[in-house]
């Protein structure tokens, strides 16, 4: 019996490669492949017209959709069945937006209610004065938080906070800079209140806030946790424990009580727009069919480029200084999700799966690493990311060169210029593609988010890999964790380093 998902690969790797030139000899290439999706927080447009998806890679790829399951796959994650098979986890992200299970949903509403009810303590004073923030996590417990943050509170914000992840002291120690520890609370972000990173930098912390002249340090901590228990047995009373459910993962957590720093900096109202924005990007998906589905057409062009065409990198670039964190956000969304060498049942894959994400902010990157994008022998597929809403008070032609900037660069990569100096020739017909949105706002971003949490998913399904899990990520802290231990046994270059650093 043939192999449906084999015979689909099998199909579209057989296909012409045309130019994106010869493409747009098609006038209804840019109806076909340019979608303004209207949401909460204002229209959003996402154009992959300049990739080089065409008919025959859409109807290939939606056949593989049919023979993956995909559509199976969509529905069982949003049902809360356990879809993360190798730890045996539903995966519930979206039910803290609303959409999911009914059961989930209900017990994240009431997490929710918790969440406002502190913050709205502790914005009426219940713990005294509070001006700044220290939040503590690592990973998906920072990432998510710290762009939210980045990008929300540029006009200011009702509690200033700073997100520490590193466990260099020197990241700890600059925000003890930024802050007044008799005005100070410390979050601390870790689902299971064990991770090595994080503890440390929370006990740091506390030893801060004593030094300082704060009595209770303790009574100073908010914990945010799958695992409430470890939290008050550390020592944080249960009144400041905001738990969020084991399904939620970590890279996923933003909208849980992860998030609780976004909420105490804006407000609850504005936490309840991103959780919004995010929503409506969930019923998109949920709703759409085949490439009519925005995070699904983003997948088969992310394919088309990462298993077809051999690319090993996309980039991605925000024309918009508030977005210059949305890059490293993806890198850990993308790569840990779907840097995999086996299937979900455990088999090898059957070709290459994520590509390594990386990028920066326009215009800087044109004149860092765009060479290498326009005329280098790597073939790079970019995303563009801009507003046409200008997120600054000053002149317009700030605006307006930026983003001439960023639709310059789209129609520069693929048109290319010949010359008859080889140095000063662009070989073009190099894709691209474009999420133009008409304003920055909580619920803007809650969708670009969640934009890219379900194309990732939706690469995952196309490759039959689990997104959910990330061993990865443990080796590392294993050996980390066995350095000075009686037994342990390295390399003689690791044995040689940890002598010279003093650690042996």
């Amino acid at each position: 019996m043939s192999d449906p998902v084999a015979a689909a690969w099998q199909q579209l790797a057989s296909l012409p490669r045309p130019r994106l030139s010869e493409l747009f000899a098609d006038p209804e290439r840019l109806a076909r492949l340019s979608s303004r999706l209207d949401l909460p927080g204002g229209a959003i447009r996402f154009d992959w017209s300049k990739t080089h998806l065409d008919a025959a890679h859409i109807a290939g790829f939606e056949a593989l959709a049919e023979a993956v399951g995909f559509k199976k796959a969509r529905g069982a994650m949003f049902a809360g069945e356990p879809i993360n098979v190798t730890e045996g986890r539903a995966v519930e992200h979206t039910a803290q937006r609303g959409i999911g299970r009914d059961s989930t949903v209900e017990e994240a509403n009431a997490l929710h209610a918790r969440m406002a009810g502190l913050v709205a303590a502790i914005h009426g004073g219940a713990l005294g004065e509070v001006r700044h923030l220290i939040h503590i996590g690592i990973g998906g417990s920072a990432l998510g938080p710290a762009l939210a943050l980045d990008a929300l509170t540029r006009d200011g914000a009702v509690v200033d906070v700073q997100v520490v992840a590193n466990i260099d002291g020197c990241a700890l120690e600059a925000a003890f800079a930024k802050c007044d520890p008799a005005t100070t609370l410390v979050a601390v972000a870790s689902k299971t209140f064990t991770t090595t990173e994080t503890m440390t930098n929370a006990m740091s912390a506390l030893a801060w806030l004593k030094e300082n002249g704060v009595e209770d340090p303790y009574g100073r901590v908010v914990a945010l946790t799958a695992n409430p228990e470890k939290a008050v047995e550390w020592g944080v009373d249960e009144t400041r424990v905001l738990p969020f459910t084991e399904s939620v993962g970590g890279r996923y957590s933003l909208w849980s009580s992860i998030g609780f720093p976004v909420a105490l900096a804006l407000g609850m109202d504005e936490f309840a727009e991103l959780l919004d924005g995010a929503a409506a990007m969930d019923r998109h998906f949920l709703q759409a069919e085949g490439a009519a589905n925005l995070p699904l057409r983003a997948a088969f062009a992310d394919l088309t480029y990462a298993r077809l065409r051999g690319c090993q990198t996309r980039a991605v670039f925000a024309y918009d200084e508030r977005l210059r964190l949305f890059p490293s956000y993806l890198q850990q969304l993308e790569m840990e999700s779907n840097g995999k060498a086996v299937k979900a049942d455990g088999h090898p894959v059957d070709g290459a799966t994520a590509p390594i994400t990386w990028g920066g902010v326009g215009t800087d990157a044109q004149h860092a690493v765009f060479q290498l994008l326009h005329q280098g022998t790597h073939v790079v597929p970019v995303d563009f990311i801009a507003c046409i809403a200008a997120g600054d008070e000053l002149s317009a032609e700030h605006h307006r060169n930026l983003l001439a900037n960023c639709f310059a660069q789209g129609a520069a990569l693929m048109a290319g210029k010949a010359a008859e100096d080889p140095a000063r020739a662009y070989p073009g017909d190099r894709p691209s593609a474009t999420i133009l949105c008409e304003e920055l706002n909580a619920a803007t971003l809650g969708a670009l988010i969640a934009f890219h949490e379900h194309r990732t998913f939706a690469n995952a399904v196309l490759m039959e890999i689990n997104a959910f899990d990330q061993f990865g990520v443990e080796l590392g802290k294993e050996i980390a964790k066995s350095i000075g231990t009686a037994g342990a046994q390295f390399d003689a270059s690791t044995s040689a380093l940890l002598a010279e650093a003093g650690l042996a």
